[in-house]
């Protein structure tokens, strides 16, 4: 086991992303998955892991059959069991009215799902890297995420495990032209038809100025989590004694309330209660609430929403409840 090898096994043992047994290992033949299937097969014994190989054809690139032969050839040089599926994704997307990229992503997963279950595996292991977890930090900050934004980009998800989360594409090719294993690149991944893809040069040039600009962030996204999480923890913490949800309302005791006490308690109520918890509209409506619970004595509202004082405080209710989420 060489040192690359022994970080990577430090990092999955000191995260504890809990994972042995039959992994499911999707392998496309790029840099990424190249490399996970290596590092996986190098740390097989130390994590107790038994290996089997995922290849899809997605059907959209005429290098797709090569990609196949490549990782066919992987496979048998590392004597690894490999499932392939072709799968249609532009008929997919049409009939969907999806994009290409979310097509390709919602019928592969489906079916490397399926595999994982046929398979009884524990986890699909996945090539996402530290690259991925900036790029989609910039795309939800583009988009206007709030705090979900700085969320890292958890290693276990469910059946989906990513153990690169922590290393970078570049150390990844490194490794794997250290040990001289070649890999297949997707010429679509510069192509900028795809936001993600429009956002990789942008980042490169900032790396240029700020080298560590990953691994930083990812460490600032690690506080982030613990301090919501505290947050979180005080907010609950409270309910019986500050604030309750009973009858389809929020019940506010009154008091000193601050506004970021009162956004991170309408934050969760509104979570439990299914009612829009938009950052903007929590900055809005706390305020108007902090004045109301310490000396409001009058029903008033605020947009759709409205509190009746009592007493001792007041509930707050929303007039037009929105219909459930598909997602």
């Amino acid at each position: 086991m060489n040192r690359f090898e022994s970080d990577l096994l430090a990092q999955i043992q000191r995260r504890g992303d809990g994972v042995a047994g039959r992994v499911l290992v999707a392998c496309s033949g790029g840099g990424d998955s190249v490399a996970l299937l290596v590092l996986l097969w190098a740390l097989r014994k130390s994590l107790g892991l038994e290996l089997s190989v995922a290849h899809v054809d997605h059907g959209l690139r005429p290098e797709s059959p090569e990609d196949a032969d490549f990782v066919r050839q992987l496979c048998r040089a590392l004597d690894l069991d490999l499932v392939e599926a072709t799968l249609g994704v532009k008929a997919h997307a049409e009939d969907q009215k999806l994009g290409l990229e979310m097509a390709a992503r919602e019928l592969r997963w489906n079916w490397l799902r399926s595999e994982a279950e046929q398979a009884d595996a524990a986890a699909v292991a996945t090539g996402h890297t530290l690259d991925d977890h900036t790029e989609t930090v910039f795309l939800r900050l583009a988009r206007g995420g709030g705090l979900g934004c700085l969320h890292p980009l958890a290693p276990r998800q469910g059946l989906r495990w990513s153990p690169l989360a922590e290393l970078r594409r570049a150390d990844l090719r490194t490794y794997l032209q250290a040990r001289r294993i070649p890999w297949r690149e997707d010429a679509s991944n510069a192509e900028p038809f795809t936001a993600r893809n429009r956002w990789r040069p942008l980042l490169e040039g900032l790396r240029g100025e700020a080298p560590e600009l990953d691994r930083h962030l990812f460490e600032t996204h690690r506080q982030a989590e613990e301090a919501e999480a505290l947050a979180r923890a005080l907010i609950i913490s409270w309910e019986g004694t500050r604030w309750t949800i009973a009858d389809g309302h929020v019940i506010f005791q009154r008091g000193a309330w601050t506004e970021p006490e009162l956004r991170w308690t309408l934050e969760v109520a509104f979570h439990r209660l299914g009612w829009p918890r938009e950052a903007t509209l929590l900055r809005g409506l706390s305020p108007w609430l902090v004045e109301r619970l310490v000396r409001g004595r009058k029903p008033s509202g605020w947009g759709n929403f409205h509190l009746n004082p009592e007493p001792d405080g007041g509930y707050l209710h929303l007039t037009q409840v929105p219909l459930p989420s598909r997602a």
